[in-house]
């Protein structure tokens, strides 16, 4: 068992799992660079192409929900485009102003700014606020799930 590419690995899956918290890291792209890392240093002799089609599905799937997840919590509780575009803006506000809970601020405030400007009642501004940092949670869990995943399968694969 070649440990040093088994610990490269393991160190960029662990970077990659914080990136799910840490938004300005890129999580399941790590996790992913690190399998393809142990492939090139192993030769490829455990990880077949089959191996990394099915990684690279989930990746994409770890994009679609990261894309859907705040825009599905704000839609679900009566948000507009606006406050979809508000909670990203807010998002990226919040990660550069006010780490680390501008990442959950920032979302909230941004939707529910969106909606007031667009002339939403204040309580119905907060309520989609609330459904942004919903669908936020969510899809962190989500993530997750698919992350620790691909991770399992990448062990079960080399064991």
């Amino acid at each position: 068992m070649p440990y040093l590419p088994l610990l490269l690995a393991s160190l960029m899956f662990i970077v990659g799992f914080l990136g799910t918290f840490l938004p300005v890291l890129p999580g399941a792209i790590l996790i992913y660079g690190g399998m393809l890392l142990y492939g090139y240093l192993t030769k490829f002799t455990a990880l077949t192409i089959h191996f990394f089609i099915i990684e690279g599905l989930a990746l994409l799937l770890v994009f679609a929900v990261d894309f859907l997840a705040a825009a599905v919590g704000t839609k679900r509780y009566g948000g507009s485009r606006a406050a979809s575009f508000g909670a990203a803006v807010g998002t990226l506000a919040g990660i550069f102003f006010f780490p680390p809970l501008g990442i959950i601020v920032g979302p909230f405030v941004g939707a529910a700014l969106a909606e007031l400007i667009k002339g939403k009642e204040i309580d119905q501004a907060l309520r989609v606020g609330f459904g942004t940092i919903i669908g936020l949670l969510g899809g962190t869990i989500l993530k997750i799930v698919i992350e620790t995943a691909m991770i399992i399968y990448f062990f079960i694969t080399i064991f």
